[in-house]
């Protein structure tokens, strides 16, 4: 995303202003009328006036919900910043990612309606390639010496073998997992209840600016925003969402972790979990994960990657093989003619703008937008701060 917002973006990004994450009623009518109307309709303070046509695609019970909503939406649109407070935002290291551009994770339209509405990035990884090969490393705030290891050492292993690490920047496991891919060189991606420029838990100021040096932050809230509890449960949705996979490393039976244990089942992501002591009340949430949801019993970061990529996980494979430089995941032969001519008019230094990759490239920037998220999706393209280029090893 640039700092030059269309109408569609800036309603999303003022939506996230506007209204907490995964409102379904909210999501419903984005998905039926589009942002900006929807936007519009909310300063407008009335449904009808959203889109009359395209709310005949809603049913009786959303658009009641709707007309409810509308007061509470209302409430904060002086919160809400103008365009160029919001393109000033992205110049200064932050960055607005909507559903249209090749950065979105395509796979967030498993949530449905809840879906986020935009996301808020800070940081160096292009969040869509990086969630392909991924997994999520959640577990316990108050974790014991066993869980801090076994998270640590698991995120550096995956990390290792050129798989991201996804988990949410607390303390205990979620903190142990981002250390641990940071450590290995890999790529991790801390998912927030806060805005990205609020430093939360305090104590992780230094943490979250080393993920974000070498992952990437990300929140559905807007900067400035503050977490609260209700807003943690939020967000496990959106963790579960962006990996393959999902490992419980430890977790008590009313974590917070088994929530997003909870969301990843549901969205049929492949749930893992490691086993502790009987006696430790912090591995209860782990073995019900096995028990009840037919959760994956892992004791590896070889197993992990099995479960997630039965290919990827060779037998005999050393479970602290040497770091591989990150590589496309296509092959060049498999991209259209369009898209393989996106990629031979990137430049291999600096970058370039979608604008002058379509004149190069002799197409309209549509095609070449979406020409670039295959790209980036594939590992042959990469973002940087003068836009798009080759995607370096």
């Amino acid at each position: 995303m640039t700092a030059t917002l269309d109408d569609e973006s800036y309603a999303r990004a003022a939506l996230t202003y506007l209204a907490e994450p995964g409102d379904v009623t909210l999501g419903a009518l984005i998905r039926a009328c589009g942002a900006a109307r929807t936007l519009a309709g909310i300063k407008a303070g009335s449904v009808g006036d959203v889109a009359p046509a395209g709310l005949s695609g809603l049913s009786g019970p959303v658009r009641a919900a709707a007309v409810r909503a509308m007061r509470r939406w209302q409430v904060r649109l002086p919160e809400v910043p103008p365009a160029e407070e919001v393109a000033g935002a992205c110049r200064a290291g932050i960055r607005l990612v909507c559903p249209d551009d090749p950065e979105w994770p395509g796979q967030l339209a498993d949530l449905g309606d809840a879906q986020p509405y935009a996301l808020w990035l800070r940081g160096s990884a292009d969040l869509r390639f990086s969630c392909l090969r991924s997994v999520a490393i959640v577990g316990s705030r108050a974790a014991s010496a066993y869980g801090s290891y076994v998270a640590s050492e698991f995120a550096a292993s995956v990390a290792a073998r050129g798989w991201a690490v996804v988990s949410g920047g607390a303390y205990g496991v979620d903190a142990a997992a981002h250390r641990g891919a940071i450590g290995a060189e890999g790529v991790t991606v801390a998912v927030l209840a806060c805005g990205v420029d609020v430093p939360y838990p305090a104590g992780h100021r230094d943490l979250l600016d080393a993920v974000a040096a070498q992952g990437v932050v990300v929140s559905e809230w807007p900067p400035g925003r503050n977490a609260t509890r209700l807003r943690f449960l939020v967000r496990n949705r959106v963790i579960a969402a962006l990996a393959p996979g999902t490992l419980v490393v430890e977790a008590g039976r009313r974590s917070g972790a088994l929530n997003s244990a909870r969301h990843a089942r549901d969205l049929n992501r492949a749930l893992m979990a490691v086993p502790g002591p009987i006696t430790s009340d912090l591995s209860a949430g782990c073995h019900h994960i096995i028990r009840e949801w037919q959760g994956t019993l892992v004791t590896s970061a070889a197993e992990v990657i099995e479960c997630l990529s039965p290919v990827a996980a060779a037998p005999g494979e050393s479970q602290l093989a040497p770091r591989r430089a990150a590589s496309a995941v296509l092959n060049r032969d498999e991209l259209d003619p369009e898209t393989a001519a996106v990629l031979d008019a990137l430049p291999s230094r600096g970058g370039m703008g979608p604008g002058r990759i379509a004149h190069r490239a002799g197409f309209d920037p549509a095609t070449v937008v979406r020409c670039l998220g295959t790209l980036a999706a594939g590992g042959f393209a990469e973002r940087c701060e003068q836009g798009w280029r080759l995607r370096r090893a």
